[in-house]
């Protein structure tokens, strides 16, 4: 051992109190690394839940970094006669080469501090959207929905964001506060189909799939309330009418959840198609081209009403 502190002191530099320092750091490193291990394969035998096992990984994670920080910050700040001279010597390189890093972790604390969203809630944040599965102390993770994909289901790819993002990008959480969303299910029918026969049937689709929500939103509405304000008169689902150019346009607007709303629009169009399907003055429109001819309408060309 004297061999080896004697070669590291004359080649490297190293005094011996610095040598100590770090073989103490290497050892509390070491060892806690160990009992975490441990810890969490004791765990993971007996947990099987996956939302227990991730909140104890955190908290094991957590308390092993914070008792790490204790006794290496201890041992490296003996030698310092304050902690005052130690922060002047560090803090102007620190804050020029880890800005990144720094306000990464300022991001965690305001996470962690505020909450705009926690594990399990579906966000939207810079152009990425999808449930957040993870939270570190330099980013999160998303489970990555949309692009490609249609109705905000998953794409199976990991993203991974960078905590300062909250500060400069806005946050759309689906579940926090309120957690329902309204979804529109827009229908196209002729101008020469019973559009208020059609309104009807779209009404009573919408009720069968929506209206037992409707209670539990208004309880979820009054507890957000609270924190926010939200105010909404109607819960209940509607049918909206309006025209366009290819036909009369019926839109259904209920509440769902996030994760329920491309199941419950192929339901509703399953209704919507089998409804349809049974009423004969009723039909779907899409884009048509229809021609003229005079002769055929009864209209004789040159004559006054059929120049005007």
């Amino acid at each position: 051992m004297a061999t080896v502190r004697d070669w590291l002191q004359n080649r490297i530099g190293l005094s011996p109190a610095v040598q100590m320092h770090l073989l103490v750091t290497i050892i509390v490193i070491a060892g806690l690394w160990i009992i975490e291990r441990v810890v969490l394969a004791i765990v993971y035998r007996r947990v099987t839940d996956p939302w227990s096992r991730y909140r104890w990984r955190k908290t094991i994670t957590y308390m092993t970094l914070a008792i790490a920080v204790l006794v290496i910050g201890r041992e490296w700040l003996e030698g310092f006669k304050s902690l005052a001279t130690f922060l002047g010597l560090v803090s102007a390189g620190v804050a020029i080469a880890l800005k990144d890093p720094l306000t990464n972790l300022a991001g965690w604390a305001f996470i962690v501090w505020r909450r705009p969203f926690e594990v399990g809630d579906r966000i939207e944040i810079a152009k990425h959207k999808g449930d957040v599965i993870d939270i570190r102390l330099f980013q999160f993770t998303l489970n990555e929905i949309g692009v490609w994909v249609d109705a905000d289901q998953s794409t199976g790819r990991i993203v991974h964001v960078p905590n300062q993002q909250v500060f400069t990008e806005p946050v759309a959480n689906y579940d926090k506060g309120f957690r329902y969303i309204w979804n529109e299910v827009p229908v196209l029918v002729t101008y020469e189909s019973n559009w208020k026969k059609a309104k009807e049937i779209l009404t009573a689709i919408a009720f069968k799939h929506a209206e037992h929500l409707t209670a539990e939103a208004e309880r979820d509405l009054l507890t957000a309330s609270r924190d926010y304000l939200i105010n909404y008169k109607k819960l209940t689902p509607i049918v909206y009418t309006s025209a366009s150019a290819s036909g009369i346009l019926l839109t259904i607007r209920y509440l769902i959840e996030p994760r329920r709303r491309r199941g419950t629009v192929s339901a509703i169009w399953d209704d919507i198609l089998t409804e349809f399907g049974k009423a004969k003055d009723i039909d779907l429109a899409y884009h048509t081209v229809r021609s003229f001819s005079n002769p055929i309408e009864g209209k004789i060309v040159g004559s006054p009403d059929a120049q005007s």
